[in-house]
C-alpha cells in the first residue's frame, strides 16, 4: 500500500484538474520521506532529479546572496531567505532541476518544522507524462502556469530593486 494517498494530494496546483484515477497513477510513483525540523533537504548547486510534494510541514527556500566567481576564490555565502511554503498550501518544489540544462538545484531547501513529503522522481515523472498523454497534458499545463507565475513574480521584484537602487544612486 502506497504511503501517499490520492486525498493527500488533491490539492496540489500542479495536479489540478486531475481526476481521482489520474491522482492514483500519481501516488503510486510518489515515495514517502520525512524530514525532521531543521534538516537540509537540499542545497543549492546540489545535482536534482525530484520533485517534492510538501504533504505536511513548512519549509524555508533561500538562496545565496553573492555568485561563486571561481572555484579559487572564497565569495559570501551568506543565504537570503525567498519563501516559506507549507503542506497546507500543496506546495511542490525542486521541479526546476528536472527541466533545466545543468540539473542542479537553484535554492536551497530546509526543513522548518517536522516535514512528510512525497517525493517523485525524474524518470517516474517523465513515465507517467508518456504513458498517459492526459495526465502529462494536464501537469505539464499546470507546471506552465506555475512556472510562469514565478517568472512574473522574480520580474516585478527585479524591477523593484533597480529602482530601489537607482533612487538611493540619485542621492
Amino acid at each position: 500500500m502506497n504511503a501517499i494517498t490520492t486525498e493527500e494530494i488533491a490539492n496540489f496546483e500542479l495536479l489540478a484538474g486531475l481526476d481521482d484515477g489520474e491522482r492514483e497513477t500519481v501516488s503510486t510513483h510518489l515515495k514517502e520521506k520525512r524530514y525532521s525540523e531543521g534538516k537540509v533537504i537540499f542545497n543549492e548547486g546540489d545535482q536534482g532529479g525530484d520533485i517534492f510534494f510538501l504533504i505536511a510541514g513548512e519549509v524555508e527556500i533561500s538562496q545565496a546572496l553573492t555568485l561563486p566567481m571561481s572555484k579559487a576564490v572564497d565569495y559570501d555565502s551568506r543565504d537570503k531567505s525567498i519563501i516559506r511554503l507549507s503542506g497546507e498550501n500543496g506546495a511542490v518544489f525542486g521541479e526546476v532541476s528536472i527541466f533545466s540544462n545543468d540539473d542542479k538545484r537553484t535554492a536551497t531547501v530546509t526543513a522548518l518544522t517536522d516535514c512528510r513529503m512525497g517525493i517523485l522522481n525524474e524518470k517516474d515523472f517523465f513515465q507517467i507524462l508518456v504513458n498517459d498523454k492526459a495526465i502529462g497534458y494536464k501537469i505539464l499545463l499546470n507546471l506552465t502556469r506555475i512556472v510562469c507565475n514565478r517568472l512574473i513574480t522574480a520580474n516585478t521584484n527585479v524591477l523593484k530593486l533597480t529602482t530601489a537602487l537607482s533612487l538611493i544612486l540619485e542621492k
